[in-house]
């Protein structure tokens, strides 16, 4: 009955992938098909509070300028640089291609999270939360991992999951220059 009006309309912020990736790049997210909005954004706060370089949504990953994400993102949104890709494969061979290495969290990974050197830049790949990672980007990533549950819990929310990879990095990152 009584709305608020428009303060303004505004372009999107999005980046195009071409040239996203700054030269020296050393952490970023990938979303791969997320489809929850508030995780998206979630995701997307916790990329920038560790100081990633970019985040890239990619394949069918949910809108960030929906409410929710936005919302989510507690105005992380307009940080670090964000592109929407609907070519996954794409995303990850312009990471690669900017000298990064792909991780994929994976839950069933036999390589566990805290046996990795993450002093190295790389790209970390997050999947949709009912499916994870598909087949093909497990396939395209140079390793899966997984963090090790210790207690009966069954799984890591996504955001939650993210949070740990995006920080693992970025505080060993921090640790091997000195800062």
């Amino acid at each position: 009955m009584t709305p608020q009006g428009i303060v303004a309309v505004c372009d999107l912020l999005d980046r195009p992938l071409e040239g996203l990736l700054a030269p020296g790049a050393r952490l970023v997210a990938v979303l791969a098909d997320v489809a929850d909005p508030g995780n998206a954004g979630t995701v997307i706060r916790v990329a920038d509070a560790a100081g990633a370089d970019a985040v890239i949504l990619a394949g069918d990953s949910v809108d960030p300028h929906n409410g929710k994400c936005v919302r989510a993102s507690a105005g992380s949104l307009f940080h670090p640089p964000l592109a929407r890709v609907r070519d996954t494969a794409a995303a990850l061979e312009a990471c690669r291609a900017a000298g990064l290495r792909l991780l994929g969290a994976h839950g069933y990974a036999e390589t566990e999270l805290d046996s990795m050197p993450l002093d190295r830049p790389v790209a970390w790949v997050f999947g949709n939360e009912a499916h994870g990672l598909s087949p093909e980007v497990l396939e395209s990533v140079d390793e899966a991992v997984r963090i090790p549950i210790y207690g009966a819990a069954e799984s890591l929310n996504l955001a939650t999951a993210a949070a740990v990879c995006l920080y693992a990095s970025a505080m060993a990152s921090r640790r091997s220059n000195g800062g």
